[in-house]
């Protein structure tokens, strides 16, 4: 099989040894296929990035923005790209030596897959509960899928075809630019196998709001702009988010006052248990994901508590919109 050289785009901002370590699992990636060009978009890096990647021999791009969104450094790399497929990749990844290979040949079965995308897990789970919870979000059933993430490979003449991705999105640019590739008859698939190792680096409770708090902004941007299309994208998950926020917010609120009242802990005691049973009942469905029981709980209770930060992300956005303020990027690292 003749397989085509592959442009590699990797963005960054201050990912100092990571972005090293990035670098590194490109070139060792086995070939066939062959990386015909690796470039590096830095996102206005303090900590020498550009000189890093410069001295493996990335070509480097230094974007000059006030606010440098993850899409405007995608968009960057992929226009100066010279082959016709481009493997996407974040500086805090690490590539599986194996996965371009793959994920080339199952591009050359379909014509009509503009995007292939494998496992991406987290290197350091054991290193925080919020890597380790957070690590179950990356684990997606192989098939054909509504959306990817940040680390691809796409056909470059169907991101041309599309206009690439949206650069005034802070967050949600990869599922945008997914469902206008499926409103134009293409496919995503996720294939079995890994793509990425990834380097969450989570270990605040401040840093999981703010993901949380991003996530919640993307659903309701994103869902905003295909409000009453034929296909209202993440229309009801948002509100679904607000639904089971509200849930939990009135119940804890009502079990609190109640207790009060009574002056007895047994309201707040059946709001934990009405917690517990929901979260194993969550842990229960995820059972797929990992053969570890406390990881699975912890992960069901994250599934519940998220909420909060994600309604209110989504709210943040809504105010944001009334003022027509635009957007500030919302960093956890």
């Amino acid at each position: 099989m003749t397989h085509p050289s592959v442009s590699v785009v990797i963005i960054g901002r201050n990912e100092g040894q990571r972005l090293g370590r990035c670098l590194a699992s490109v070139i060792a990636s086995h070939t066939p296929p062959a990386v015909s060009e690796t470039i590096y978009v830095d996102s206005g890096s303090l900590d020498g990035s550009p000189t890093l990647a410069a001295q493996t021999g990335a070509k480097v791009v230094v974007l000059d923005s006030p606010n440098c969104t993850a899409a405007l450094g995608r968009n960057a790399g992929w226009r100066l790209a010279a082959s016709d497929l481009v493997l996407f990749l974040d500086g805090d990844t690490i590539l599986d030596p194996d996965f371009l290979r793959l994920a080339v040949d199952a591009m050359s079965t379909d014509v009509k897959l503009a995007a292939v995308w494998g496992h991406r897990r987290e290197i350091h789970p054991e290193r925080s509960i919020y890597n380790r919870i957070l690590d179950l979000d990356w684990a997606v059933r192989p098939g054909i899928t509504e959306y990817c993430g940040g680390d691809v490979l796409m056909r470059r003449e169907v991101l041309a075809e599309a206009g690439g991705y949206d650069a005034t999105l802070i967050a949600g640019e990869e599922p945008e630019l997914c469902r206008r590739l499926r409103m134009k008859g293409y496919r995503i698939l996720h294939i079995d196998a890994p793509m990425t190792g990834h380097d969450l680096a989570i270990t605040r409770l401040a840093q999981y709001w703010k993901r949380a708090t991003r996530a919640g902004h993307a659903y309701a941007e994103v869902s905003k702009r295909f409000r009453g299309t034929p296909d209202p994208f993440w229309t009801a998950d948002c509100q679904r988010n607000y639904r089971r926020c509200a849930f939990w917010v009135l119940t804890v609120l009502g079990a609190a006052a109640t207790s009060i009242a009574v002056r007895s802990s047994l309201p707040m005691l059946a709001w934990f248990g009405l917690l517990f049973v929901l979260s194993v009942r969550s842990a229960w469905k995820a059972r797929w994901k990992s053969s570890n029981a406390l990881t699975l709980f912890l992960y069901g209770v994250h599934s519940h508590l998220q909420q909060l930060p994600i309604c209110v992300g989504q709210l943040k956005f809504a105010l944001q919109s009334g003022r027509r303020a635009n957007p500030k990027l919302i960093e956890y690292k």
